[in-house]
């Protein structure tokens, strides 16, 4: 029995080898999972912007200036949101995309902060991502989803 789980842990250490897609692996979150779960498992600042709909100072985000190959996925899931593929540099202070993974996320009018904006949270678990705006590049979608760092965790491309 100690050798079967012995296996098992290394295995799956093995088959994570970056921390922070490692952590995602782990969570397996949902739309079923309790408030208090998510006060345990993300941390202070995770929990503002994804539960409660926060957003994180601009330019301040990891991802901002990060332009690695790889995938962008949901802080709180860990559902597969954006390809590196479609990041830009719209020099708002926020990570930008002009297209997320088909079905990955659900658009909400927001009329918060006495403006019409629509929100973008993950289709899995109903986190918090930012918003999306109509002044994308106009050469590929012409939209720019502009998500917040701390929403996020980067997988990069093996």
């Amino acid at each position: 029995m100690k050798t079967i789980l012995l296996s098992l842990f290394i295995l799956s250490t093995l088959a994570c080898k970056d921390a922070n897609y490692q952590k995602i692996e782990q969570m397996k979150k949902d739309k079923t999972t309790s408030e208090q779960e998510w006060q345990q498992t993300l941390t202070p600042a995770e929990y503002y912007v994804l539960r409660e709909k926060g957003t994180e100072r601009p330019f301040t985000g990891e991802y901002n200036d990060f332009y690695e190959k790889g995938t962008y996925h949901c802080a709180g899931c860990g559902q597969k949101l954006f390809d590196s593929d479609t990041k830009f540099d719209s020099h708002c202070g926020w990570p930008s995309f002009d297209k997320a993974i088909e079905g990955s996320v659900i658009f909400t009018e927001d009329l918060s902060h006495g403006m019409k904006r629509v929100e973008v949270t993950c289709s899995n678990c109903n986190g918090h991502l930012g918003h999306i705006f109509p002044d994308g590049p106009a050469e590929t979608t012409g939209m720019r989803y502009c998500m917040n760092s701390i929403s996020l965790k980067f997988k990069r491309e093996e």
